[in-house]
């Protein structure tokens, strides 16, 4: 089966979102609602068949310059461990909206194998915060 990745939220299929992110250890506690707000305001990516099915999402909040905050990435049942989930990161951090950000960060529980190879690394003693540095200080 072949996927792409698309970043218009009108191919979104939110009530799947949801169920999938109510699933998660940190979603649990989200309403339907809370679902819609964090994807109206977030830069937000889905993972479809080429039959146009939903089988992932990820969404980022951004000033587009500094930060970026990278989260709820997700590949549905039946499609993980397929590469997508590593696909969908790499996609989002070729984005123009992204590409430039000085640290992209996020917070995982376990999944750094998953961000490790894209250029994430762990921050400082924290099990769950990573990030990718991108920013060029000039210390002179």
């Amino acid at each position: 089966m072949e996927y792409y990745i698309s970043s218009d939220k009108d191919k979104l299929d939110v009530t799947r979102i949801h169920q999938e992110v109510k699933s998660t250890y940190w979603g649990g506690y989200r309403t339907p609602e809370m679902t819609q707000k964090t994807i109206d305001a977030c830069l937000c990516f889905g993972v479809y068949s080429n039959e146009g099915k939903q089988v992932g999402f990820a969404r980022v909040l951004t000033d587009k310059v500094v930060f970026a905050y990278l989260m709820d990435v997700i590949i549905f049942e039946p499609h993980k461990g397929k590469g997508l989930g590593k696909k969908l990161v790499a996609t989002i951090l070729e984005h123009p909206d992204i590409k430039a950000v000085h640290t992209v960060g996020l917070k995982t529980m376990d999944a750094h194998g998953l961000y490790e190879p894209l250029g994430f690394k762990k921050i400082g003693d924290s099990a769950m915060w990573m990030a990718k540095d991108n920013a060029k200080y000039d210390y002179e």
